[in-house]
């Protein structure tokens, strides 16, 4: 038997080429586990910080709301804005997101002001700021798979970031105290802060005395109905704040005839801690505000002179930026509240409520109105600020004085308009811009 050798080349072991693909496909598979690992990881907490920054924006605009005129009103807002980002890290699920944040808080996120939602904005930024930003630009992660990347090249940082921005916006409001304070549609100019013929600090009278002129017709004290309330006792409710009717620019709102002397009193002065009458047993409902103080004796009006006027202590009553005065006498006003509720809670009512001596009013067209139950259209609201309480007694005593102030708290839904507005305001998140040519951010 012949035995016939081949020739031909035996192939050459695989083992090498072999290796290199296994090594290829682990380092794929580290990789897709690095992308799906690491990637759903950035989203989460992404998500978790925009979370918390977003609260701390609205913390930060709410606090600024609530110490506008201060001489530290950019260090509350910071203080208070930081602080709610440190309750969000303390969540379960945010050991994270707190170690990160560690002791010190400002050198993890910025918090500046500014007077428009599109900045320019910085700390403590100016004296008219209004918007609260929030910022946290480079949140480092752990990373699980994330180095596996350097082996196609330098991987990039595993960060994330978010910004918000916070601030008022106008409102509609619901809670309504049932006065009218009359105004005129022709003198609104909110670049010279005019608005319905009403300035800044203006003491004007919310309610008239039996005593006054009327401002509506005979028989009016710019008392209104909320709603389908009617008689002493829903006025009494409704002054207290029982009672709420939202309303709208445009709509009309109808007059309630009468003085209404007890009730009125008795409803408002619950705003400053006092319960008499049938609102007593209500005490619980209607808490007082934070700072019950005012001048005495009381203001007083005199309609015996032209124009009527009012007075303390037989002094005429001025007003300029805030401030009431006489010749002789400084009052206690708004600008003092507003110091006095910075401060809180020194001094304050431990059961107190901010803005409960604000007051959201009707401001009507009155033109053609007549005396009677009539209705009047609403161009708009007004905050007002009660200057002190009602002595009640005669009709008349029961004069309200109130001062206009720009804005107030709001409720019901924000409007679509953040600037040139005044009245009550309602906190929100706004879409923030990184430049003055208002490029949004990509990270809010």
């Amino acid at each position: 038997m012949t035995v016939r050798r081949s020739n031909r080349p035996r192939p050459a072991r695989q083992r090498g080429a072999v290796m290199v693909l296994a090594v290829l496909a682990l380092l794929s598979i580290l990789l897709m586990a690095a992308l799906a690992l690491d990637g759903s990881h950035m989203l989460l907490n992404k998500t978790r910080l925009q979370n918390a920054v977003d609260a701390a924006a609205l913390s930060g605009a709410k606090a600024l709301q609530q110490v506008l005129g201060s001489g530290n009103s950019a260090t509350l807002s910071r203080d208070a804005a930081l602080a709610t980002l440190r309750l969000n890290a303390q969540a379960p699920g945010n050991a994270e997101l707190n170690s990160a944040l560690g002791t010190g808080g400002a050198s993890f996120a910025r918090v500046e002001l500014a007077a428009s939602v599109y900045g320019p904005f910085s700390f403590p930024g100016p004296l008219n700021a209004r918007y609260v930003r929030v910022s946290v630009p480079n949140y480092g992660l752990v990373g699980f798979f994330w180095r596996i990347m350097d082996t196609f090249g330098t991987a990039p940082e595993k960060t994330v970031a978010a910004v918000a921005t916070a601030g008022p916006s106008p409102t509609n409001p619901c809670d309504i105290a049932p006065m009218m304070v009359c105004g005129s549609p022709d003198q609104y100019n909110a670049a010279n802060e005019l608005f319905w013929g009403y300035r800044f600090g203006d003491l004007q009278v919310l309610k008239g005395a039996s005593n006054n002129d009327p401002v509506i017709g005979p028989g009016n004290f710019q008392l209104i109905r909320l709603g389908g309330a009617s008689g002493a006792s829903d006025m009494r409710d409704a002054l207290a704040g029982g009672i709420e009717r939202c309303n709208v620019v445009g709509d009309t709102v109808p007059t309630e005839p009468g003085n209404n002397v007890g009730p009125v009193a008795q409803g408002l002065n619950t705003r400053f801690g006092v319960y008499d009458g049938p609102i007593s047993s209500k005490s619980a409902s209607y808490p007082p505000d934070q700072v019950i103080s005012f001048s005495t004796p009381r203001m007083t009006f005199n309609s015996n002179v032209t124009p009527p006027r009012a007075e303390y202590q037989n002094q005429p009553v001025q007003s300029r930026n805030g401030d009431l005065y006489t010749t002789s006498h400084a009052l206690l006003d708004f600008n003092d509240w507003q110091r006095s509720v910075a401060n809180c809670p020194n001094g304050c009512q431990a059961n107190g409520v901010f803005e409960r001596r604000v007051l959201k009013i009707v401001v009507g067209n009155c033109n053609g109105a007549s005396g009677g139950s009539t209705s009047v259209p609403v161009l708009g609201f007004g905050c007002f600020f009660l200057v002190q309480s009602l002595p009640g007694g005669q009709g008349n005593q029961a004069v309200v004085f109130g001062q206009f102030i720009r804005e107030c708290e709001g409720d019901n839904v924000p409007g679509p308009n953040s600037v040139g507005e005044t009245g009550p305001q309602i906190i929100q998140l706004y879409k923030t811009y990184i430049d003055n040519s208002r490029t949004p951010s990509s990270d809010s």
